[in-house]
Parts: C-alpha cells; structure tokens; sequence
C-alpha cells in the first residue's frame, strides 16, 4: 500500500465523524433559528390578555377617554354628518366638504387638498397628517352626540369600529391620526389630557373589562 493510500484510510475515519458532526449541529442550528420564528409569530399573534376585570377602574378609566374623545381635536372628524366640524365650537366646517366614500372627500374637494402631511404655517390655518380622512361612510364611527354609553360599546363592536379587537384597540392609540389631535397647530385648543395619560386611560379601560358607563 502506497502513502497516498494509507493516508486515506488513516484520515477518513476521523473526517467522516467531523462532517457528520457539522451536518447535525448545522441541522440543529437551523431548527434552533426556525423554533425561534415560530415563537416570535405566536408571540404576535395572541391576543391581549385582560389585566382583572374591574367594572369601577374600567368606567372610571373610560370617563377620563370620554373627556379626549369629545373634545373639538376629536370629534371634529367624528361628525353626525358628512361634513366635518371645525372650531373649538365644533361647527361645520366653513367650505361644506362631504365625507365621501372612502372619508377623504368627494370630487375636487379632497382633504389633503387643504390638509397637507404637516400643519400648514400660521394661526388657525389648516392642521396637517400624511393620512387626514373622515372615517369612511360605511363605517363612520360617529363621536358627536354620543353619550358615554353608547360611545363606548360603539367603540368596541367591530361591525363599527373598522373590525378591530382588543390588541387593534390597543395599538390604536398610537395611530398616526389619533396622535395628531396632539399636534393641532397654532391657535388650537389641546385635548384635556396629554397623550400619554389618555393612552393610559385608554389601555386600562380596555384590560379591566372595557366596561360602558350607564347612562345617568
């Protein structure tokens, strides 16, 4: 037997158990890594669990979300009708636009023709968001003459709310548009509460049983 042959015999043993050991731990590693996505997607997808249902801390919680939802930076753009409201009265807005379909205005009178990404320079000019709209007319989620009551099992039925549950709820006080009314440019009056203790409200009213004021 030549050197080139015993050479092979005396490196093959070993190697062989080297690249048998690397496919298992690389197997490993894989399923290590795919394990790890798949927790981090059911982590995603449960549901928000309820803190303790407590009717008292959740309507006392509710009545300080009340207090934001009904202020003019609000239900400006929650009407009974199609027209916005304007103003810390909350009266039609002076040029009559209509809702829509989608909430964004009808024809040539678009919102964002007036209401840009950003608020417009200047005292009581026109407040801005890249994505300004009513609700939209099959959904239109109206704040303006609701009582506590009805606001609030308005705002937890899907079939009114843009079908969104407890987690939806939730993250929607984060919502681009929500925060804006924290942002109404100059010359405008701020929500009651900032928006960190309207967030609080808010997510305390949700995990303690989202419980609806009665009405007095």
């Amino acid at each position: 037997m030549d050197n080139q042959e015993k050479n092979k015999h005396r490196f093959s043993g070993p190697l062989r158990t080297f690249a048998v050991v690397g496919i298992l731990l690389s197997a490993a590693a894989l399923m290590a890594l795919g394990a790890g996505s798949t927790l981090k997607k059911a982590e995603a997808a449960m549901p928000v669990q309820q803190v303790k249902k407590d009717s008292v801390t959740s309507v006392k919680a509710f009545q300080q979300v009340y207090r934001v939802l009904m202020s003019p930076r609000c239900m400006n753009c929650h009407p009974a009708g199609d027209v916005p409201l304007q103003g810390e009265d909350s009266h039609l807005h002076a040029m009559l636009p209509k809702r829509g379909l989608d909430g964004k205005g009808v024809t040539a009178m678009k919102c964002m023709n007036c209401h840009q990404p950003t608020n417009t320079p200047g005292k009581n000019t026109p407040p801005g968001d890249p994505n300004w709209h009513l609700p939209p007319a099959n959904m239109k989620m109206v704040f303006q003459g609701r009582s506590a009551y009805e606001l609030a099992k308005q705002l937890l039925d899907p079939k009114q709310n843009g079908n969104k549950d407890l987690k939806k709820l939730i993250a929607h006080a984060d919502d681009g548009l929500v925060k804006a009314g924290w942002n109404p440019g100059e010359g405008r009056a701020l929500p009651p509460l900032t928006h960190a203790e309207f967030k609080k409200a808010w997510i305390t009213w949700l995990n303690t049983g989202a419980y609806a004021p009665k009405d007095k």
